[in-house]
């Protein structure tokens, strides 16, 4: 059983920045990170894939201004996140699935990952 729990969201103004951690108990193969703003379907943000190739993935709004990276020496996943906007206000999800993907299923799509954390808040102003 994977277990997820996040922390770093805050508020913060145009053009600042946060981290958001991500504790997990089990690193499961893809880690990723999600983002849901009020009265707005759920979207991937990031993803990495924690063994072979490390591979990462990004939404095309965040490449550039967001990176995930992995700690494991402390089972916590990261994403630095950059010149924020208030676009990017919303619940911030970490999520993982441990069961491999195949190549045409996206690493960015919620229905793909079968454990979610809690969510921490994430309120950029203008």
């Amino acid at each position: 059983q994977v277990q997820l729990v996040e922390s770093g969201g805050g508020s913060v103004q145009a053009g600042g920045s946060l981290r958001l951690s991500c504790a997990y108990t089990y690193k499961a193969i893809y880690m990723a990170w999600f983002r849901q703003a009020p009265g707005q379907e759920r979207e991937g943000v990031a993803c990495i894939v924690t063994g072979g190739s490390g591979n990462t993935y990004y939404a095309d709004s965040v490449k550039g201004r967001f990176t995930i990276s992995l700690d494991n020496a402390k089972n916590t996943v990261y994403l630095q996140m950059s010149n924020l906007s208030p676009e990017d206000t919303g619940m911030y999800y970490c999520a993982a699935q441990n069961a491999v993907m195949s190549r045409a299923q996206s690493r960015l799509v919620d229905t793909n990952y079968n454990y979610w954390g809690q969510g921490t808040q994430v309120t950029v102003s203008s």
